[in-house]
């Protein structure tokens, strides 16, 4: 899945310290819990990833917005990223309980 950070890389980088490249490995996890919609989205556009990335070393939460959020704009990529961060305990009790199904 390719994802437009053109407008939150900055972003996600400064608040939280985390890549787009990492925030990408991450959504392309082929272990990642898909969580659609995200249980916090106010407008059920979102979609919340949890998933690993090699190069950060840990798990990533990653919220992604649907490509027809907007219907006058469309991301260069399958979603427009919005946010990523290092998962809570909660969201990581999430992604171990995926590795073991």
């Amino acid at each position: 899945m390719r994802v437009d950070w053109s407008k939150r890389a900055d972003y996600i980088g400064e608040r939280h310290g985390i890549s787009s490249v990492w925030a990408g490995e991450a959504v392309n996890d082929r272990h990642a819990v898909r969580q659609a919609p995200d249980p916090a989205s106010q407008s059920g556009l979102s979609v919340r990833v949890i998933g690993y990335s090699p190069a950060a070393r840990t798990v990533l939460t990653v919220i992604l917005i649907s490509n027809d959020a907007d219907p006058d704009e469309r991301p260069d990529g399958d979603c427009w990223g919005s946010n990523a961060w290092v998962s809570n305990q909660h969201d990581k009790s999430l992604y171990s309980e995926e590795q073991q199904e």
